[in-house]
């Protein structure tokens, strides 16, 4: 059998490959289409499975939990994808690609923070290489991986350590996530090519080790950044229409997703809209198709979705538009997670996190954490207009779209990359 590394370089597509010569290196590059939404977890289960979302269950990179009546975002559970995986069968080095908690991959590494009883959160990664990586490199560099400060550390850090681990461990497939260009593509409206050399470098770093113990090397991508200028806040038109619940106490005002009659989980550049009361449907498909900045409002089989999972209507975003999260109708009953780096309890994505209200006011809170007082680091501003960069939908044009590079028949579909990837092994 051949060794293969594929490498997934977030955000690059055809149109900034030229700044990539490192990976332009690798073979013949094509643009690709992803499913709907056009995002990371939706996007890779796809590729690993060579199936639609509407059998493999991850309609985005959260959803709706109608069994426990709570939306959750960035879950790591490899159990969540509804079928076979191609890596199963092969000797797999799995290095922070999503669903990567007893993925079953040979060697795996993936971010995961300790949890204290008293709210405390200290940041670590799941290292199951056997290689020691944080003892060889240094902590993982969390604070750049997500959140105002994120940026080139945490991509080069995960290709110095996948470089570690194809070199010492030689696996069969090595799969190796490098997400630097999702992050100043979403703050900026232009595309610096500055960011895509750098990542091209640390792609230089893996394709080294693997070229060194004759592997293949394949880059893709999930989707390409397209410039937005449009907000549009979906859950304050459904809660101005009574048909959105909360619940105001001392934290602000908290969603009830169950006693609601619809709400929408923003994912990017598409929403499930979740209608509990089914007789509704009409109208409120009818309300949503009113909305400036929504492009189509379809039914969830239209686009590959039709998934217990997923909302009863499916909205779509205008090209220069994405959907934010936002419920409250005054800042000042915002809930207190709103002005926090917190993935996990926010009800839809919230790509603000990557914008700071003062560097001031962060210093000051981490010397409350250092002292050892209680504090909350709510230095997140609730300006959605800060956004200049999004995705979920197919773009216009493909050479803004994701893209695949390397040896033979190209696929021209996510579908199709779990054969193809299959027929280079073996």
């Amino acid at each position: 059998m051949s060794k293969v590394c594929i490498l997934n370089v977030v955000g690059l597509t055809p149109a900034l490959l030229q700044h990539a010569p490192r990976i332009s290196e690798l073979g013949t590059a094509r643009a690709w289409t992803s499913p709907l939404p056009a995002v990371t977890c939706t996007s890779q289960a796809t590729m690993l499975t060579g199936l639609a979302p509407r059998d493999h269950g991850i309609v985005g990179n959260g959803w709706y939990h109608r069994d426990t009546q709570e939306v959750r975002f960035w879950q790591q559970a490899a159990s969540l994808i509804q079928a076979p995986k191609f890596y199963d069968d092969f000797e797999t080095a799995k290095m922070f690609w999503w669903f990567n908690q007893s993925s079953g991959a040979k060697y795996s590494a993936t971010p995961k923070p300790h949890y204290g009883c008293d709210g405390s959160k200290v940041f670590d990664i799941i290292d199951q290489t056997d290689c020691e990586l944080t003892q060889t490199l240094g902590p993982f560099p969390f604070f750049s991986f997500w959140g105002p400060s994120a940026g080139l550390p945490s991509s080069r850090w995960i290709a110095d350590a996948s470089a570690i681990v194809i070199r010492e461990k030689q696996p069969q497939l090595s799969l190796v996530y490098l997400p630097h260009l999702d992050y100043d593509f979403q703050r900026m409206s232009s595309h610096d090519p500055a960011r895509v050399a750098e990542v091209d470098a640390c792609a230089g770093t893996v394709i080294d080790a693997a070229q060194a113990i004759g592997a293949k090397v394949i880059a893709v991508s999930e989707y390409g950044l397209v410039p937005v200028s449009k907000p549009v806040h979906i859950n304050r038109k459904l809660r101005r229409l009574d048909l959105l619940q909360v619940r105001d106490g001392p934290f602000g005002e908290m969603l009830i997703p169950g006693q609601c009659k619809a709400f929408a989980v923003a994912d990017h550049q598409l929403a499930h809209v979740y209608v509990n009361d089914k007789d509704l449907i009409p109208e409120v498909r009818r309300q949503l198709e009113s909305i400036d900045g929504i492009s189509a409002v379809l039914n969830p089989g239209d686009v590959e979705l039709d998934h217990p999972r997923s909302g009863e209507l499916i909205a779509l975003a205008d090209a220069d538009a994405w959907f934010t999260y936002y419920y409250w109708l005054d800042d000042n009953r915002a809930p207190d997670f709103a002005r926090t780096v917190d993935i996990h309890r926010k009800p839809g994505y919230d790509p603000c996190e990557l914008f700071i209200t003062s560097k001031a006011r962060a210093m000051s809170r981490l010397a409350q954490k250092k002292l050892g007082f209680r504090y909350k680091m709510d230095v997140i501003p609730l300006d959605a207009g800060l956004v200049k960069g999004s995705h979920g939908v197919h773009p216009a044009n493909d050479d803004d779209g994701p893209l695949i590079i390397g040896p033979g028949d190209l696929p021209d579909d996510m579908r199709d990359f779990a054969k193809y990837a299959r027929r280079l092994i073996t």
